[in-house]
């Protein structure tokens, strides 16, 4: 198969819905879902029947703002969200009103503007496709354009054409690490074994974290391509996807859409009539936090207990089950496709000079609008926060934001002008993680902030090393007896000593960077910890 051999594949699909004229989208995200969407898509067929042959009900996936689900647009075929009129709060009930609206005005008690800042300063790149195209479609997905940019590379891209592209992109990864992924794919590529592995991290842990299983429940078929591009330019013709069971939508539509793939020959043996093969498996994770971490998720998938264990050697030259493994998380390999589609250049233009092209986040907390986002790399967070996040609810003021989950750290308001970006943020001693924010008003207090992402790491923690297993048990004990007014200054002094302790001596990043909510803290709120001192 040629490029032009898969247009006229996606012209055929087309083809199918050629009738259609103006689509009811329906958000089937699980955001939506678990505020009634599955009975507001019912409500709609039901309602619209074989009335309207030129309208077309159909589930959709993330529209992003998940604190205003159920969500429905009405658009003309293949327009954007921000073309369209969307609907919020949608109930069963309003399925008629809705219907009725297709011929006439628009109804505007459910109206939710889609020229707000919320949609209109965002950029989307991994998210092109979230809210227009049914995640279930294999058909709905080539028809946009999708598998071009695999086909492109198979048909006419050597391997080493495909790590130039990726590597002039200047895509880092988008787990939290930041590491050049170029850099990365080619190392592995470079490796002499004949067996090699490709892995998807989709073992999405933090607190208020939901970029992944959104991208995977919106757009499954984006990041498999971008797995099969992975795999060519690297020399592997086998691949996992590790998701954590707790997302059942998201493993759902993963395995529907390998198995559509497969089928049609877009995964399997000899994809597009060529010689390159790739197989493609699932493997759920049990909820470990320490799985996160790529060693520890590559013993889960070989059937041991989730520990890390010591680097070097790395999982590029010594990687799952000894050979060489490339790893990326979900929405590194989102980019893939856009970027052989565009140019590594074009993607370089976006963003910053060291941070490029954009980056999906999720938004919660004490925020307007709580939801998923996709904005250039170097936006200040206080566009995100203010701007596009609609502010603090309820007339109260900002306080801080939690960036990074529990590897990260607490920004104060002095600081909403720094650009959101890899190097930036660390200054703050903070790091962006992989892409959550929760967002705090001034109610909150920091010490039990601190206390509750130690509570998290303590609990999550393997117990392999010491230092993270007793380390983070200490410190949280410590904060607890804060929390409570009942520490004294000699044990205020002994936490910043364990924090230390713990951030240098411990084996993976989930006991290395456990300390970073409770440092964070304390540098910009060393007054609340001196105001919970029982000797003070």
């Amino acid at each position: 198969m040629n490029l032009d051999d898969l247009a006229d594949l996606a012209e055929q699909y087309r083809a199918i819905d050629a009738n259609v004229e103006r689509e009811v989208r329906v958000c089937m995200a699980a955001s939506c879902q678990s505020s009634g969407a599955a009975p507001v898509m019912d409500a709609l067929l039901a309602g619209l029947g074989d009335s309207k042959p030129a309208c077309k009900v159909k589930g959709v996936g993330c529209m992003g703002l998940c604190s205003a689900g159920p969500l429905v647009s009405i658009a003309d075929r293949d327009a954007s969200l921000e073309e369209s009129t969307l609907y919020r709060d949608v109930t069963a009930d309003d399925a008629a009103d809705i219907i009725a609206s297709l011929d006439g005005p628009p109804v505007e008690r459910l109206r939710c503007p889609t020229d707000q800042p919320f949609f209109a300063r965002q950029q989307k790149i991994v998210l092109e496709n979230a809210g227009i195209i049914d995640p279930d479609s294999f058909k709905g997905y080539v028809a946009v354009g999708g598998y071009s940019a695999l086909i492109r590379a198979l048909s006419e891209m050597t391997p080493a054409d495909v790590l130039r592209e990726v590597t002039d992109s200047g895509l880092r990864g988008r787990g939290g690490g930041g590491y050049p992924t170029g850099l990365k794919w080619s190392t592995v590529a470079k490796m002499p074994a004949t067996q090699k592995y490709v892995i998807c991290n989709a073992d999405e842990g933090d607190p208020g974290a939901f970029m992944d299983r959104a991208i995977l429940e919106s757009d499954p078929h984006r990041v498999l391509e971008g797995m099969a591009i992975a795999a060519y330019a690297i020399g592997a013709n086998k691949a996992y996807v590790y998701v954590r069971a707790e997302y059942p939508l998201a493993v759902e539509r993963l395995q529907t859409a390998i198995r559509k793939a497969k089928r049609s020959g877009f995964l399997g043996n000899k994809i597009g009539d060529t010689q390159f093969s790739l197989e493609v498996e699932i493997r759920l994770g049990a909820g470990a936090f320490v799985c996160g971490e790529e060693t520890a998720l590559m013993a889960s998938i070989e059937g041991l207990r989730g520990q890390p264990r010591p680097r070097p050697p790395y999982p590029a030259e010594s990687g799952l089950w000894g050979y060489p493994t490339l790893i990326n998380n979900v929405e590194t390999f989102a980019n893939i496709t856009p970027i052989l589609r565009e140019g590594g250049d074009w993607f370089a233009s976006i963003g910053t000079e060291r941070s490029n092209g954009t980056k999906v986040f999720a938004l919660a907390g004490t925020i307007t609008n709580t939801g998923l986002i996709e904005v250039p790399m170097g936006t200040s967070l206080r566009d995100i926060i203010e701007v596009i996040g609609g502010g603090i609810p309820g007339g109260k003021a900002f306080k801080a934001v939690q960036t990074g989950g529990p590897s990260g750290g607490c920004i104060p308001a002095q600081h909403l002008d720094i650009a959101v970006d890899y190097d930036s943020l660390k200054t703050l001693g903070t790091m962006m993680g992989s892409g959550g924010m929760i967002v705090m008003d001034e109610t909150s207090s920091m010490v039990d902030v601190a206390r509750y992402f130690m509570e998290f790491c303590m609990t999550e923690s393997c117990g392999k090393c010491i230092p993270c297993r007793a380390g983070t048990q200490q410190m949280h004990s410590i904060l607890d007896r804060l929390a409570k007014s009942q520490a004294t200054r000699a044990e205020l002094a002994l936490l910043e000593e364990l924090c230390e302790v713990v951030q240098a001596t411990s084996l993976c990043g989930l006991g290395q960077t456990a300390p970073n909510p409770v440092l964070s803290t304390m540098r910009y709120f060393r007054n609340e910890y001196e105001a919970k001192l029982g000797d003070a």
